[in-house]
């Protein structure tokens, strides 16, 4: 009897850990580790740079490719408008990286796509400290891997999460912000953070499971499917053990 329960169970987790088992694509928060030293990238400006060289302050670091038709837009204006209404001041306080991932493209395509969103930003600040840059393949999958960034090709383009990191001066993770749209107060207190050598818990951890990204209608949804599925999951092991052991019960006292 406790071995055949033990085999229902043992199933039933096993069905739960294949349905939601982590996938290539998302990001897998890797919070106080640091991002792997000795990687170099090529600037807006054609120039060959070294991160341990450039990241002395609290960083943001959004990964994106620059041909990208879906979020990776969004994610950028957000970006900009971050940086355009926070009391912070970039150059000073912290500076941002945006890389494409996509090694096939040059450094020319980083410099136009900044002149684009620069133009975003109303206030006075430090243009030249957020950095846009492009590498090549070796370069890039250590970067993602040490910053627990998936994605995938599909065709001619790629199927990846929305967030940013923001790391240490130290080059220590510290904290994820998800989505396309980030609040001042939040990345000055991730930057507050960072500068500290402190990381944070990501709140928005339960919302991305929940939600999912819709690159036809470029917004998050209801992710029902998953969501269901795990409460009946939930709900019929939960009845199973019950079953189970009250009928074992029930011979006891027989």
């Amino acid at each position: 009897m406790k071995k055949g329960i033990l085999l229902v169970i043992t199933g039933i987790l096993l069905s739960i850990s294949q349905l939601y088992a982590e996938e290539e694509i998302g990001i897998y928060e890797k919070l106080d580790q640091a991002v792997e030293s000795g990687l170099q990238f090529t600037n807006d400006k054609g120039e060959t740079v070294y991160l341990d060289d450039i990241i002395d302050k609290p960083t943001v670091i959004s990964l994106v490719y620059f041909n990208c038709p879906g979020i990776c837009s969004p994610l950028l204006d957000g970006v900009a408008e971050v940086i355009d209404r926070t009391d912070i001041e970039l150059g000073k306080d912290y500076q941002v990286l945006t890389i494409s991932f996509n090694w096939d493209e040059g450094w020319e395509l980083a410099r136009d796509k900044k002149k684009n969103y620069v133009k975003q930003i109303d206030r006075e600040v430090d243009l030249e400290s957020w950095k846009w840059m492009v590498g090549d393949s070796t370069n890039i999958m250590k970067l993602v891997q040490s910053l627990g960034y998936g994605f995938k090709k599909e065709g001619k383009d790629y199927i990846h999460a929305a967030s940013i990191m923001v790391v240490s001066p130290e080059m220590k993770i510290s904290r994820y912000l998800y989505g396309t749209y980030f609040l001042p107060f939040d990345l000055k207190m991730a930057v507050v953070e960072a500068a500290a050598g402190r990381s944070g818990p990501t709140i928005n951890k339960m919302l991305k499971y929940c939600f999912s990204y819709d690159a036809e209608g470029k917004k998050y949804v209801f992710n029902i499917t998953k969501v269901g599925g795990s409460v009946v999951m939930f709900f019929a092991l939960s009845l199973f053990l019950v079953l189970a052991f009250s009928k074992k019960k029930n011979k006891k006292s027989a």
